[in-house]
């Protein structure tokens, strides 16, 4: 019999819910990256894991004013936890507007690809649907969907030239209006924030390394997400969201779309040495296929992964912490 006392008398506070570590994650996605395979399989971890997925309706609005951003910020911090928020939006600053920063994850891949997977799928959009594009870009003239993308290359069409080929490098440096500008300001602000902010900066050429990586930082997140990838059923999905009618342009176009994206390049091989980096220190091995050849004024291609390092492994859980303690 314990007459009047309560709970609280005798325990003090109901025990509260204890959050994984990092519990605010937000995955700014780059568009044509592989975000929509990599969404899918969120959709399912969230219901797995218990996590809060929070995404946007918003697709095409990647750079904010000072108010949208403040608003945006509000709005996922207020989110219930542990979260991951993901939307096509250029890095933003939660820190500046006094909120606590996040972790934040991306995939980036080969910039023309990835320019050639849009170019193609704002076109003629993927295999959800036949008229999937007449959706996506209902007032595109018909010569203008039909464009040779060689004759858009060289003769200098305004979508296939800069500033629009200046896409992946906004993502990481921000909202800053400089960060549009290709150049080396953007450049080196865009690396300084994936060494301060990102956890993890995958390619999606090696995707599979990508997964087994993130569930290896976050496995309140994303726990059995390689078998889930790898489960026939989801990889009949992820074959919906391939963009159809893509041709090659010539080497001539490509050489040219090359010396255009070269900030992107330099950015996209340091982030690619970075992912090396990474796995050697957790013992992956890289499997890379043979990379095309690249014009002369490129920097040198970082060294591709060898063997994994084995001195480093008693290290691996103080660097983790390293990483969440910025």
């Amino acid at each position: 019999f314990i007459g009047n006392s309560t709970y609280l008398d005798d325990h003090g506070p109901p025990p509260q819910k204890v959050l994984p570590f990092p519990s605010q994650v937000v995955y700014n996605r780059v568009g044509k990256c592989g975000s929509r395979t990599v969404v899918l399989l969120l959709r399912i971890l969230s219901e797995k894991h218990g996590f809060n997925l929070v995404t946007s309706d918003i697709h095409n609005k990647t750079r904010l004013t000072k108010n949208e951003q403040m608003e945006l910020i509000k709005n996922i911090s207020t989110a219930e936890q542990p979260y991951l928020f993901t939307r096509h939006v250029h890095f933003l600053n939660f820190s500046r507007f006094g909120g606590d920063q996040p972790v934040y994850i991306n995939i980036i891949r080969d910039p023309v690809n990835r320019f050639l997977s849009n170019y193609f799928f704002r076109r003629f959009g993927d295999w959800r649907g036949e008229q999937n594009h007449m959706i996506r870009t209902p007032s595109m003239r018909q010569e203008e969907r039909y464009l040779d993308i060689n004759v858009c290359i060289l003769e200098n069409y305004p979508e296939c030239s800069n500033p629009r080929l200046f896409y992946i490098i906004p993502y990481f440096c921000g909202q800053h209006p400089r960060c549009r500008e290709p150049g080396e300001w953007a450049l080196e602000r865009a690396k300084l924030n994936v060494n301060e902010n990102f956890l993890l900066v995958g390619i999606l050429e090696e995707l599979e390394d990508v997964l087994l990586l993130l569930e290896r930082f976050l496995p309140h997140y994303f726990k059995d997400v390689l078998s889930i990838y790898k489960n026939p059923e989801h990889r009949k999905l992820g074959n919906l969201t391939v963009t159809v009618k893509k041709t090659v342009p010539s080497p001539e176009a490509v050489q040219i779309l090359y010396q255009r994206m070269r900030y992107e390049y330099e950015f996209y091989y340091y982030v690619k040495e970075q992912f090396h980096l990474l796995k050697r220190k957790f013992g992956l091995k890289s499997h890379i296929r043979k990379p095309r050849p690249r014009p002369e004024f490129f920097i040198p291609s970082p060294l591709e992964t060898e063997e994994p390092i084995d001195d480093e492994e008693e290290d691996d859980e103080k660097w983790l912490e390293d990483i969440y303690k910025r």
